[in-house]
């Protein structure tokens, strides 16, 4: 038989130095891209289009594994083109629909590229995930600050950095974050110190984003990863530096805000968006309201109202994922995207405790991944980037990991069961 080594490497043929070279570029470049989005198109888009071109041209292959993820996708997006064809003169609608198309096809292509060479593409979509994060954090903070000419990199008083809306830029900071401050609690000193300023910018940013959503989320989402890092941890040294950088990590954030909160438009501002008495969220036709009438709704018609209509029934959009996809599409979406998004989080607790060269920053994204499935619940996120990234690298990582563990059991049956006139190693 074949013997593969353990490492990375055994989950694909070498690549040329060059082809890799570029495709680690390209992974980093998409990485920083999904930071830029208050332009049309994006960076994102870009790097995105250019990297399917150059991991299809040097060989990036289909598994039968990823035919689950492909068909879900696929249903959601139909039940959305179906519903939308009423609306298909009014160009919102059509850019709306071939956006959704788009984002599912970046999910597959992130999910396809993750699986092999996993530990290396996975660090460098890292490492330009959180460059990203830190230069729309330095712009946020900038413009928040009157740094910035007019209104540019806020909005309402808010910062927004790069994004065109404070809630999506705040939620969009909570994967570098995780990572970073996985760094934190576990790198040596130099890269810890590193990972600590970085974590500070970002956190600052967030703050000053003042979406009440992105606040629950970072500390929800850091709370449980450090969780599962204690539990995965191999010697009792790594679990009580967790939890003593944890409990650190929450003394510096008290400390900032305490100090934060001395200015006067900062306290202001933090006084009102920390209130749970928000008029919009209020009332028959407020936010869990609206998301009343729209299920029942949604229970009397079967292929919805179409993308981008529920603001002409309601004040307000749906802020409901999950509402939106029956409304935007149907039964058929409204049934195929739960079904996508919560089995693909079912599937993830499966690969908590699996030992890979790539566990770490699975917690980090399977925490965040988790936490936006619940904040879709009270926003709109089925057209973030940042969460088909991450569903992309979910199924990713799954089918590493399958084929990891396959991998890591055939060496095991080799060196338990010798051939025949050949010693056991």
């Amino acid at each position: 038989m074949t013997l593969y080594a353990s490492s990375d490497h055994a989950h694909a043929a070498p690549a040329i130095p060059a082809v890799a070279t570029l495709q680690h570029v390209l992974l980093w470049l998409m990485g920083l891209g999904g930071a830029i989005v208050f332009i049309e198109p994006s960076p994102y888009e870009i790097f995105a289009l250019t990297s399917l071109v150059v991991f299809v041209a040097t060989g990036l292959r289909m598994r039968l594994a990823f035919m689950p993820l492909a068909l879900l996708l696929f249903a959601v997006n139909l039940g959305y083109t179906i519903c939308a064809v009423p609306l298909l003169d009014q160009k919102v609608v059509v850019t709306w629909i071939l956006t959704s198309w788009y984002l599912a096809i970046t999910a597959v292509l992130i999910a396809l590229v993750v699986s092999e060479n996993t530990a290396a593409r996975l660090s460098y979509l890292r490492s330009g995930l959180i460059a990203g994060a830190v230069i729309a954090s330095l712009a946020g903070i900038a413009g928040y600050l009157r740094l910035t000419p007019g209104e540019l990199f806020t909005l309402y008083g808010r910062a927004a950095g790069t994004f065109k809306d404070p809630n999506v830029f705040g939620a969009f900071l909570v994967l570098p974050a995780l990572f970073c401050l996985q760094s934190v609690v576990s790198d040596a000193f130099g890269r810890s110190l590193r990972s600590t300023i970085l974590l500070g910018i970002i956190t600052l940013a967030l703050l000053l984003a003042f979406s009440r959503a992105a606040w629950g989320l970072l500390a929800l989402t850091a709370a449980f990863m450090l969780l599962l890092m204690t539990l995965t941890s191999e010697t009792y040294r790594q679990r009580s530096r967790i939890i003593m950088m944890a409990i650190a990590a929450v003394v510096a954030v008290a400390l900032v805000l305490v100090i934060l909160l001395q200015f006067d438009f900062i306290r202001d501002m933090f006084q009102q968006r920390a209130s749970f008495d928000q008029q919009y969220d209020e009332g028959r036709f407020g936010r869990f309201g609206r998301h009343l009438l729209g299920a029942q709704m949604a229970l009397d018609l079967p292929l919805g109202i179409g993308p981008l209509q529920f603001s002409k029934f309601f004040p307000e959009d749906t802020h409901n994922s999950y509402l939106n996809a029956f409304m935007s599409g149907g039964w058929i979406s409204g049934i195929f995207y739960p079904a996508l998004v919560f089995t693909t989080a079912f599937i993830g607790f499966r690969y908590i405790f699996v030992r890979t060269p790539w566990q770490r920053p699975y917690l980090a994204v399977f925490s965040a991944y988790l936490g936006t499935v619940g904040e879709a619940f009270i926003i709109d996120t089925d057209h973030w980037r940042h969460f088909w990234l991450m569903l992309g690298l979910m199924w990713g990582l799954f089918v590493a990991t399958q084929r990891y563990m396959a991998t890591m059991h055939d060496e095991t049956e080799y060196v338990a069961t010798p051939t025949e006139g050949q010693p056991a190693r």
